[in-house]
């Protein structure tokens, strides 16, 4: 991220208010991290193919299909996605736990019988005591669907919706696995996508129930094709999803607040956003992340939409042309073309390229400090300065806090101004004409997504 308004040491120095801030040595947060490198280098198209070719060979994976046959059906799929990840895990030295998250759902208008959905799951636990609570997930889902969604016996290839994504999050489970990360990671296959969202409505669910703390959630959701509908090839970029205020019946405190000082593209999801491309397209060169300030595609949802749904920062991956003659459709040919999604139709280096960007994102999240709690801008008293403050993170090696501005049309990050460890700064921008936010940052470098400062009176 480059910044235009960065501020030199003894302006920085003049600015800060209480401890010692801009004093401290401020770590390089430009770097490379060599083990960010060494994950995003690991990342295999060949790996990736295969994942996909062998989803594809089960036939169907439709929700409803055959669970008992070892070959064919849903069930056939989830024992081998699960037996490959527990492969994977033993051969990384054991520490990524492998596991079923199943639940009956009732009958439905999409499901016709009450049905068992399965979840595969593979959570890789955090190493800093401060920070194995903090989560971050990482979805695809690995159900698949012809025409008619209530059709359980046709040959159902899904190889882009959503054999790619299951692809790529299993690739990266096998690849981050051999890494040690602060946060905990969870690396999840998700079922009966296709008939409501029903296996990651359960997972998400039941995280809110037990007040686990998800601080973020990445969905890749038709991440296979670089080819348009009309043909044209875009290799060079991806969709990422991000909601900004929900739409709810009643607004809460936060959103309201949000809502009232303008900070309508500051939600935690859009927070969370800025960080991905980021960080994506620092470690992932010439692809960039094209934010789409939507929940989702338009009037569609996703995986991701339930962790939404239940207060979790939340995006979606998608392809940037989705091309609907291989999306939900029987197979047939119809004037000369094949119609249907099809393995012919993937991207195998495109989908290595979005995987890329989920895993150095993923990894820049879990080694770095969480995102700086309870953030507040004084409105005391009227100033043209800005004055900041927040709560300490409780990390070991925490090297201090960086104060992040824009204008308020920009969508991104325009300036910085690392202030050290302290827990108020005041800095000579009015918050009338720009938006802020604090972050927080490791020794090594690591920065935090950034936390919206809310009005303190």
């Amino acid at each position: 991220m480059k910044f235009s308004h960065k501020l030199t040491l003894p302006a920085a120095l003049l600015l800060c208010a209480g401890g010692a801030c801009a004093a401290d040595a401020e770590p390089n947060i430009a770097a490379h991290q060599a083990q960010i490198d060494q994950i995003v280098k690991e990342i295999s198209p060949q790996r990736i193919e295969g994942y996909v070719r062998k989803l594809v060979g089960f036939g169907t994976r439709h929700t409803m299909s055959d669970t008992v046959s070892d070959t064919r059906g849903i069930g056939a799929a989830r024992r081998w996605i699960k037996s490959e990840l527990e492969r994977c895990g033993a051969a990384a030295g054991g520490r990524l736990q492998v596991g079923y998250d199943s639940h009956v759902h009732p009958v439905t208008p999409r499901l016709s019988h009450p049905t068992e959905i399965v979840n595969v799951v593979a959570t890789l636990p955090g190493t800093q005591a401060e920070s194995v609570d903090r989560m971050y997930v990482v979805s695809g889902h690995y159900d698949s669907r012809v025409t008619d969604v209530m059709n359980a016996t046709s040959d159902a290839p899904g190889a882009n919706d959503d054999a790619s994504g299951t692809a790529a999050v299993m690739e990266m489970a096998c690849v981050m696995a051999r890494h040690k990360f602060d946060a905990t990671l969870v690396f999840m296959t998700v079922a009966a996508e296709e008939q409501g969202l029903f296996g990651a409505e359960h997972w998400a669910e039941q995280a809110k129930q037990k007040n686990w703390n998800i601080a973020g959630m990445l969905n890749n959701d038709i991440i296979g094709s670089s080819r348009a509908d009309d043909g044209h090839v875009d290799n060079t970029q991806v969709r990422l999803f991000a909601e900004g205020v929900p739409a709810v019946k009643e607004m809460s405190d936060a959103n309201r607040a949000l809502v009232a000082t303008g900070g309508e593209n500051d939600s935690i999801t859009r927070q969370l956003a800025r960080h991905i491309k980021e960080t994506g397209e620092r470690y992932v060169d010439k692809f960039a992340v094209n934010v789409i300030y939507r929940r989702d595609r338009y009037l569609r949802g996703g995986d991701h939409s339930p962790f939404l749904d239940r207060g979790y920062a939340a995006v979606r991956f998608t392809e940037p042309n989705e091309d609907f003659n291989h999306q939900h459709q029987d197979l047939r040919e119809e004037g000369g073309k094949k119609i249907g999604d099809l393995p012919e139709y993937d991207d195998f280096n495109y989908i290595a390229q979005v995987a890329r960007v989920n895993a150095a994102s993923l990894s820049s999240l879990a080694l770095a400090p969480a995102a700086p709690q309870q953030v507040k801008v004084r409105t005391a008293k009227l100033d043209n300065n800005t004055e900041l403050t927040w709560q300490a993170n409780k990390e070991p090696d925490l090297a201090g806090y960086r104060i992040v501005w824009r204008d308020t049309t920009a969508a991104q990050w325009q300036g910085a101004v690392f202030v050290g460890n302290t827990t108020q700064y005041t800095i000579k921008r009015s918050k009338d004409n720009f938006l802020f936010g604090v972050q927080a940052v490791d020794k090594d470098g690591n920065v935090s997504v950034a936390t919206y400062p809310l009005p303190q009176r």
